[in-house]
């Protein structure tokens, strides 16, 4: 039986993806839905103490904006 990757969610792909790792469609469905690097915020690593506080609350705020608390 084929199962239909475009229909599953996000977790289901990954669940199907980890218990079945000799297929590589699952794999290619996650790669078509992934945030292109256009759209991903990116970090550098802090140096300081500071940076990293400051940058710990950027990546909340990015969270908290993009609706993401409710998977943590």
């Amino acid at each position: 039986m084929r199962s239909n990757f475009e229909m599953m969610t996000v977790a289901e792909l990954k669940s199907y993806a980890l218990s079945h790792r000799d297929e590589v469609e699952p794999l290619r469905e996650l790669y078509r839905r992934r945030t292109p690097d256009a759209e991903a915020v990116w970090f550098q690593a802090p140096q300081t103490i500071e940076e990293q506080e400051r940058q710990m609350n950027l990546i909340q705020q990015v969270i908290t904006n993009k609706g993401l608390t409710k998977n943590l």
